[in-house]
């Protein structure tokens, strides 16, 4: 018996269910804000590359900036670590 793609995404966990909402939601506004889809042809190879270069820079900078806003957790300790015999 093969599965709809509805009956598939009931199985999911909430997580996968999250991310492929976020995925659908950023390509119906990528398709409002810029009139195209990812099927576009007018790119070279090159130009692919060099959004997601500049993407990814952004979430570099983004999880600097949270590494700076977010405390550290503090280490535990040698003796805590230590199993006992």
């Amino acid at each position: 018996m093969t599965s709809t793609n509805n009956e598939r995404h009931l199985d999911m966990d909430s997580v996968v269910q999250a991310v492929i909402k976020k995925f659908l939601e950023r390509s119906e506004l990528g398709q409002k804000k810029y009139g195209t889809t990812l099927d576009r042809t007018d790119l070279k190879p090159h130009d692919w590359i060099q959004h997601a270069q500049e993407e990814l820079m952004d979430g570099i900078l983004y999880l600097e900036k949270l590494k700076q806003i977010i405390p550290k957790p503090e280490a535990p300790s040698p003796v805590q670590d230590k199993k006992s015999d």
